[in-house]
This record gives structure tokens, sequence and C-alpha cells, in this order.
């Protein structure tokens, strides 16, 4: 049966449809030797689909795993500064996962690998507003009118984050811990809210994401999702 080709390469788990999309407009795609256009179609059964000269496979299994991140370990597939990648810590599956998002080096804690590129879409797109909550321990006082700055939006670059919510504080001598929870996914967003309410974050763990969190992980391990939380997964909105 033919399909079109974001969309076998998305249910291959290698990428969302989207991201499908632009790799065949780079010229990444290839079927049956020939450089893919959009809007063509295959059937993986008879024809020979490569991205960047891999073959896809035709099925596989889906796969999503609820990883502990330690420190000192990059979310994506590859580092040119041969840094550890998270990818090492679940390679004792034989499917390929991608990172749901990003937990930069220094950051810790929750982070969902997958091999479904539509789940993987639907959690990370901002128009879904999927709740993450971290533990932050940072330096400098938590005072009442920067939790009002948290909570009602920061402006980074020209753009205001989307309301937050602070919880739990905690005030440690010229420190303070507590939690905050986001709805986005701006890059390194959680420390540069801080840096600009004159905080410097001295350590960061995403500690829940949706529903999901790191009950019964140690660091560095992971378990999978049942098929009951990856269809709630699927319904979130």
């Amino acid at each position: 049966m033919t399909e079109r080709l974001q969309k076998l390469i998305s249910q291959a788990g290698l990428a969302s449809r989207r991201q499908a999309e632009n790799w065949i407009e780079q010229g990444r795609v290839q079927v049956n030797g020939r450089a893919a256009r959009l809007g063509d179609k295959a059937d993986p059964a008879v024809d020979i689909i490569e991205v960047d000269g891999r073959r896809i496979a035709s099925s596989q299994q889906k796969i999503t795993v609820l990883l502990n991140k330690p420190r000192g370990y990059i979310s994506t597939l590859s580092d040119p500064e041969g840094r550890r990648l998270v990818t090492e810590l679940v390679r004792d599956i034989p499917e390929r996962l991608y990172p749901v998002g990003r937990l930069d080096f220094n950051t810790e804690g929750l982070l969902l690998l997958t091999n479904d590129g539509d789940l993987s879409l639907k959690l990370t797109h901002p128009r879904n507003h999927v709740p993450k909550t971290y533990l932050v321990k940072v330096r400098g006082a938590l005072t009442p009118a920067i939790i009002e700055d948290l909570t009602g939006g920061i402006l980074l670059d020209g753009y205001r984050t989307a309301p937050a919510r602070v919880d739990n504080v905690r005030q440690n001598g010229g420190g303070a811990w507590f939690e905050l929870t986001i709805h986005e996914g701006k890059n390194r967003q959680i420390r540069r809210m801080c840096e600009a309410v004159g905080l410097t974050v001295v350590r960061l763990k995403r500690i829940r994401m949706g529903f999901l969190d790191l009950h019964g992980v140690a660091p560095g391990r992971y378990r999978l999702l049942s098929p009951s939380e990856v269809s709630r997964l699927r319904k979130t909105k």
C-alpha cells in the first residue's frame, strides 16, 4: 500500500512528519535510488526508501521509554565534541529511539525517548501545552516580587514566556529551592528566566511531565511506558 513518504518516515520512528518533509526538501530522502520530492508516495513492501543512505524498515515496534537523565549527557543523536549521549543509556533496546525535546547538558531528570514520530510531535507541539515541572536550586533570594515575575511571564529576546507556576519554595541560606511548572520548551528557558530576575541556577531537574514522574526510576535508568500510558499521552491537549 502506497503512502506519502513523510508518513512512512514518521511511522518508522525517525522523525515527525514535519521534520520528514524538511528532510525531503533537503535531498536526504531517496526512493529506489532517486531523490524524493514532496508529495511522493511509496510502498515500503516493494520500494527501497532511504534516509541519509540508510534504508528504513517497513514496520517497527513502537516503543516509548521514560529515562531519568543524569547530568553530563546531551540529548542529541551525535555530538562533535564527543560528549556522552542519552541514547547510550538505552542502547540495550534494539529499536532506534529519539529524544522527545531536550534537556541540556547540565540538566537532569525526566526525558522521554521514542521511535514514534507522531507521538513526539504531539508532545512537543506548543499548542498542546504539556506541563513540565522542574526542581530548581538557585543562588539569590526568591522574593515575592520575583515569584510574581516568574509566574506572570518573563520577556526573553522580545518574547514573553507564558504564565508559569511556582510551588514548594524553600529558602536556604543565600539561595532557594522551588518547583517551577511551564508549558513551553524554549532553549534553556528556565535558566534564562531565572537569570532575567537576578537568580543563578545551581541545579535543575525535570521531575514531572504531564501525569508522568520519576517514581521508581533511578538516575541513569529507564522504564518502558505501558500501552495505557502511551494512550494517555496521545490524548494530551
